[in-house]
């Protein structure tokens, strides 16, 4: 029996489109997946129909009336996910005008070649923005301090100082000089950071310092693997860099990088490039191809 919710997505369907039960069933199990894990993997056109599906359903649990319950409960597949929907969600979504979910393009899907992509739900545990965000502020810092100091000296120091680029950041224009970050980075940085709580931004901080911790190091762990590798064997070398690989402190774009030498030439940066020719001194030398 169809449910008072798939009449309504019925009659607000495109008239193009002629929707089965099993195509409201197969919707109403998308939406409920997206509310159970918050982040899902689709098709694309799957994805902007369950995300217009998702928002409808979160504007019902921010408004909590009787009629809203009734009728999200009769949407959703498990009864469990109901309070989940008109407390977790609604208070998330709270002072949030709409624009509840967020679509990843994923390139296209081998086989069929249907174009995928993730969709999840905004501010959730896993946010990939969040994630994406807080790996190019900490890009950024430590391109910035490869200028001035070694890779050893800023480890030993640690992230210092990430809480107060976050706070800097989030006070300034889109074009304003002065920072620390590419606009863009900012505008990311600010539209993350505009509908959560004040401590969101000692969590993103944390989130950058364990970035830039990997960033430095990554490198320093391949080559104490490459050091006691080459006890064992003395013709080992060290590990390649692939082409287009982009190091920290890198300021030319990846394309021209690839090119090489078939490229045309773009000057180097001015300051440090975290390479293993830094990292190893004089001593490395690279691999014949």
């Amino acid at each position: 029996m169809a449910s008072p919710f798939d009449a309504h997505v019925a009659v607000n369907a495109p008239r193009h489109h002629h929707l089965t039960s099993s195509d409201h069933r197969k919707r109403r199990n998308l939406v409920t997946s997206l509310f159970e894990h918050e982040q899902i993997s689709t098709t694309l056109p799957k994805a902007r129909d369950t995300a217009r599906l998702a928002e409808k359903i979160i504007t019902m649990g921010k408004k909590g009336d009787r009629a809203a319950h009734s009728r999200a409960s009769s949407f959703l597949l498990q009864s469990s996910l109901v309070p989940k929907l008109f407390t977790t969600f609604a208070e998330r979504y709270a002072n949030r005008p709409g624009g509840y979910t967020r679509i990843h393009k994923l390139g296209n899907r081998p086989g069929d070649n249907a174009p995928r992509a993730i969709l999840e739900l905004v501010d959730n545990p896993r946010d990939l923005r969040w994630e994406m965000t807080a790996r190019a502020i900490g890009w950024e810092m430590v391109k910035e301090r490869l200028k001035r100091s070694k890779p050893l000296s800023i480890i030993n120091k640690g992230p210092v100082g990430a809480q107060k680029v976050v706070e800097k950041e989030l006070k300034m224009k889109f074009n304003e000089e002065g920072g620390l970050l590419r606009p863009k980075t900012r505008s990311y940085l600010q539209k993350v950071m505009r509908y959560r709580d004040d401590e969101a931004s000692g969590k993103l901080s944390e989130k950058v310092g364990e970035y830039m911790d990997h960033l430095l190091a990554t490198p320093l762990a391949t080559r104490s693997m490459h050091e006691e590798a080459k006890e064992k064997n003395a013709q080992n070398t060290a590990q390649r860099h692939r082409a287009g690989q982009i190091l920290p402190g890198e300021t030319r774009p990846a394309l021209s990088l690839a090119h090489g030498a078939l490229g045309h030439r773009r000057p180097p940066p001015e300051g440090r490039v975290l390479s293993m020719r830094l990292l190893f001194g004089r001593k490395y030398k690279r691999p014949n191809p």
